[in-house]
């Protein structure tokens, strides 16, 4: 696996792991904790260093589920987790990122991590009642005590970027970034290139459309996000699957899948980006690892962003709540 830093000098795997899906979000979760473990480990055994994890998933669970996993093999791993949301009768009731509420959740979410300091504790999403500058110099005195190694935010604006860098440096962005996902691309990733940051995709195979799995006709079970989502709507899926036909005639053309086309897009737009697919299947971990071994040409580039520029996406991303939580 080749590896990036993020930020100054955080040394990750080229492409991480995404473990939200395994506690939430994509229909009835796994039903053997045990099946999950494997996975996480399985994960490390072939090269994945980098995971994500946050104590709104779940809430909670998916912390405790990565920390007894990776336990055994915390010395080779980076684990990132993260605060900002209010957390009430179990599920997220609004932001809060007032200093003594980060506090308070760093300490909770060592507890059921099991580590002594985390390793890249992001914003998850910027509360405009609280100034990012309070929330960077809270992170901060956190890793003055040595609980908290690194600062990111996510779903940030490049002003928030830039305010939040000048009292503690940011070391990562993370934001929903793909080949029909270019939101960050104007300011965002300029930003981050500009002040040394590192940018980690989430999402990055389009909540599996990318992969060439889902369809116009694909079913999704009770609690999948993607049902309120616009963009999965059965006309939208319709509507863009020219973007992921022309990545699948690629992928088969280098003997490749659709989703390492899609990632390795992903890793040619900057050599600090990192990836963070998520899956429930260590097959898949293989899958999407093997995008580092499977580079595009500049032609190749080109012509997929011709392509994804020209017939654009239908749909927004997110439905009108959670798009009222991104930062603008």
């Amino acid at each position: 696996m080749h590896t990036r830093t993020l930020g100054r000098d955080l040394r990750v795997s080229a492409i991480g792991l995404g473990a939200m899906g395994m506690s939430q979000s994509y229909g009835p979760n796994p039903g053997d904790r045990k099946d999950m473990i494997a996975v996480l480990r399985g994960a490390v055994e072939r090269g994945v260093t980098f995971f994500d994890t946050a104590e709104v998933y779940g809430p909670y669970v998916n912390e405790e589920l990565v920390g007894e996993a990776l336990a055994p093999l915390r010395d080779q791993v980076v684990i990132a987790t993260k605060f900002g949301f209010r957390i009430e009768n179990g599920a997220p009731a609004g932001l809060n990122s007032r200093p003594e509420q980060i506090r308070a959740v760093a300490d909770a979410s060592l507890r059921r991590l099991g580590m002594d300091t985390i390793d890249l504790f992001y914003q998850h999403r910027v509360d405009p009642d609280v100034p990012i500058e309070d929330v960077a110099d809270a992170v901060g005195e956190l890793v003055q005590e040595g609980k908290v190694r690194c600062f990111g935010l996510s779903e940030a604006s490049a002003q928030t970027i830039r305010r939040a860098h000048a009292v503690h440096p940011v070391t990562a962005v993370q934001s929903e970034y793909s080949l029909w996902t270019r939101d960050p691309e104007p300011e965002v990733l300029p930003t981050c290139a500009a002040l040394g940051i590192g940018f980690v995709p989430f999402s990055p195979l389009g909540k599996g459309f990318l992969t060439g799995t889902v369809d116009a006709s694909t079913p999704f079970t009770d609690g999948d996000v993607r049902t309120t989502i616009p963009r999965f709507t059965a006309e939208n899926r319709a509507a863009n699957q020219a973007l992921v036909d022309h990545v699948a005639t690629l992928a088969q053309a280098k003997g490749a899948t659709p989703g390492q086309v899609a990632l390795a897009w992903l890793l040619a737009q900057h050599p600090s980006i990192v990836p963070i697919p998520g899956t429930r299947r260590l097959s898949r971990v293989e899958e999407n690892t093997g995008a580092t071994q499977r580079p595009l040409s500049a032609d190749e580039l080109a012509d997929l962003n011709e392509l994804a520029g020209r017939i654009g996406v239908q749909g927004d991303r997110y439905n009108e709540h959670h798009m009222s939580l991104v930062d603008k």
